[in-house]
C-alpha cells in the first residue's frame, strides 16, 4: 500500500500499518485504560492533553489489514486507528480514502490566519452546499487551542459574529502547532454507479515570522510532505504597490518582499526532494495574492479579475487560466515580474490567484472588519484548483 501523509504530524506513513487506539471501555473483569500525556504525540504535534493509549496492530500473515484489534491492556476491541509515528487518532476510514495533503504557507502579514478561518467557514457552508458534500472538523483539538467549540469561538465567531480581527500568529517555541483538520465527503458517479469519496484536509498555521529565515522554513515538516502548496503573499509588498494602491502604515514599515518567501520555499523543496538543478519541482503551487480588495479601485468596474467564476460543482478551469494571465500582467505592471520569472524557472505547475478573505478593507487601527461584514472574494479557488488536479473534484474546461 502506498504511503500517505499523516494530517497531524505530516510524516509519510504506511496506511496498512496504522496503530490502534483504546476506546476507554474495559472488557469484563479488566481495568479500564487511563488517559495519560503521550510524549511522542506532544513532541511531534504539540498536542499536550491526556489521551488514551495506542498500540501496534497484531502480527498477522493476512495481507488484508485488520479493522479491529483488542487492546492488550483492557481487552476491549477497537477500530480507532492512529498514526504509527505521532500516535494521533486518525479520521474514520482514513486508510480507505485518498487524501492528498495540501500545505498552506505565507509570509508575515499575508493574512494567513484570517484566510484559513474564512476558508474553513466557506468549506462548511457555501462549498459544502455547492458540491453536495459533508464537510466537518476531524480530531480532538483544532488549530492548537482546544476543542472544535474553542476554535469556533476564538476564530470563526470572532470574525463573523463579532467583526473582530486577530492578533498576529505567535511563533511556536518548539516549532509545533496542532493543525486544523477537516474531512470532505461527497458523492461521485462512475460507470453508472454512485459512490462516496472522503478527503482529509489539513491546514497548518505557522507564524509568518517563521518564514523569514531559511532555518525556520527548513524546520516546517508539512512543506516537505505536502502534495500541493497554497502560498499566500502580501500584495502590499509588491514593488509598485505603494504607488498604485492604499497601503496601511504597518505594511509600509515591513520590508519582506514576496520573492524572498518564495525563494526560501523553493530552496527547501529542492533540497528535501533531492531535485537536481536540471529539473523543476513537481509539487504544484497555488500562488495567492491576499487582501486583493485593495486593488478594486485601481482595477475599476468590469475588470476581468473582478468577475466571479461559475459556481457549479467543479473547478472552473477556463476562468482560472484567465485569472492567471491577468495576474501575470499585473505583476509586470507593478514591476514584480521577478516572481513570475522565479516560478517559471523552478516549478512545473503553478497558478496565480487573487483573493480577499474579508471582501473589503478592514479598520487596521481598531482591528475591525468592514461594517458590512465578511464577504469572501474567491477564497475557495486555490484549494479547488489543487483538488481538481488531484481528481478529488471535477474540472470544467468549457
Amino acid at each position: 500500500m502506498s504511503k500517505v501523509a499523516c494530517p497531524y504530524c505530516y510524516h509519510r506513513i504506511d496506511a496498512g500499518k496504522l496503530r490502534f487506539q483504546c476506546t476507554g471501555r474495559a472488557a469484563p473483569g479488566r481495568e479500564r485504560c487511563k488517559r495519560v500525556v503521550d510524549e511522542t504525540r506532544q513532541q511531534l504535534t504539540g498536542y499536550g492533553s491526556a489521551s488514551l493509549p495506542t498500540f501496534p496492530p497484531p502480527e498477522s500473515r493476512n495481507p488484508i489489514a485488520a479493522r479491529l484489534a483488542p487492546c492488550p491492556d483492557c481487552g476491549t476491541p477497537t477500530g480507532i486507528r492512529a498514526c504509527p509515528v505521532c500516535r494521533t487518532p486518525l479520521p474514520a476510514n482514513f486508510a480507505d480514502s485518498r487524501s492528498p495533503l495540501i500545505g498552506m504557507v505565507g509570509g508575515k502579514n499575508a493574512g494567513k490566519t484570517v484566510y484559513t478561518t474564512v476558508l474553513a467557514h466557506e468549506l462548511r457552508n457555501n462549498i459544502r452546499r455547492r458540491f453536495a458534500a459533508d464537510i466537518w472538523f476531524a480530531g480532538d483539538q483544532q488549530g492548537g487551542i482546544g476543542s472544535v467549540s474553542d476554535w469556533l469561538a476564538d476564530y470563526e465567531q470572532a470574525l463573523f459574529s463579532d467583526s473582530r480581527l486577530f492578533e498576529s500568529t505567535i511563533s511556536s517555541a518548539d516549532g509545533m502547532k496542532v493543525p486544523l483538520v477537516l474531512q470532505w465527503r461527497q458523492p461521485r458517479r462512475a460507470l453508472g454507479r454512485e459512490f462516496h469519496t472522503t478527503t482529509t484536509l489539513s491546514f497548518y498555521d505557522a507564524a509568518g515570522e517563521d518564514m523569514t529565515t531559511q532555518e525556520f522554513v527548513n524546520a516546517q515538516a508539512y512543506l516537505t510532505s505536502a502534495d500541493g502548496l497554497i502560498v499566500l503573499l502580501d500584495p502590499f509588498q509588491l514593488k509598485g504597490a505603494l504607488d498604485r494602491i492604499r497601503v496601511p502604515d504597518l505594511s509600509r514599515r515591513e520590508t519582506e518582499p514576496p520573492i524572498n518567501v518564495l525563494t526560501r520555499i523553493t530552496e527547501l523543496l529542492r533540497s528535501s526532494g533531492g531535485v537536481s538543478a536540471r529539473r523543476k519541482i513537481s509539487t504544484p503551487i497555488a500562488v495567492v495574492f491576499s487582501k486583493f480588495d485593495a486593488f478594486f479601485p485601481m482595477l475599476g468596474d468590469g475588470h476581468p479579475l473582478l468577475e466571479p467564476p461559475r459556481t457549479g460543482p467543479n473547478y472552473d478551469e477556463s476562468h482560472g487560466r484567465d485569472t492567471d494571465e491577468h495576474l501575470r500582467a499585473l505583476l509586470s505592471e507593478l514591476d514584480a515580474d521577478d516572481i513570475d520569472a522565479h516560478l517559471r524557472s523552478h516549478y512545473k505547475k503553478f497558478r496565480y490567484f487573487a483573493v480577499s478573505s474579508l471582501g473589503a478593507e478592514p479598520d487596521y487601527d481598531r482591528n475591525r472588519v468592514d461594517p458590512r461584514g465578511v464577504r469572501p472574494f474567491r477564497v475557495d479557488e486555490p484549494l479547488l484548483w489543487l483538488l481538481g488536479l488531484f481528481k478529488v473534484i471535477d474540472r470544467s474546461t468549457s
